[in-house]
């Protein structure tokens, strides 16, 4: 029972996060959701993902993220293995934006 109340809670999380319509409104949401360390932990583990994705070493990730080898190794574990796919997808959508904007 419980596991369909946190399932339940996490949708209507995704939900409001779908809800908003700027980077503004992203921003402000996340400011009063999240704590500044959340908030920086999320960020590094998105730069760690893009760099593996363009196929950067592990130094060179450590040195520009900060991040730690468990961390990359996890990161890129979720890029490789067991992930759901959806840095891919957010990796595709971000890609074909900058496309857009430089036409």
């Amino acid at each position: 029972m419980r596991d369909k109340l946190e399932i339940k809670n996490l949708d209507e999380l995704y939900k409001a996060i779908l809800c908003l319509e700027s980077l503004d409104e992203c921003r402000l949401f996340f400011k009063d959701l999240c704590t500044i360390p959340e908030l920086k932990s999320f960020s590094q583990r998105f730069q760690v993902a893009r760099m593996l994705t363009d196929d950067h070493v592990y130094s060179d990730i450590v040195k520009a993220t900060g991040a730690s080898t468990a961390t990359i190794s996890r990161v890129n574990r979720s890029l490789s293995y067991d992930g759901s796919g959806g840095y891919n997808i957010v990796f595709e959508r971000l890609k074909a934006q900058e496309e857009g904007e430089d036409k």
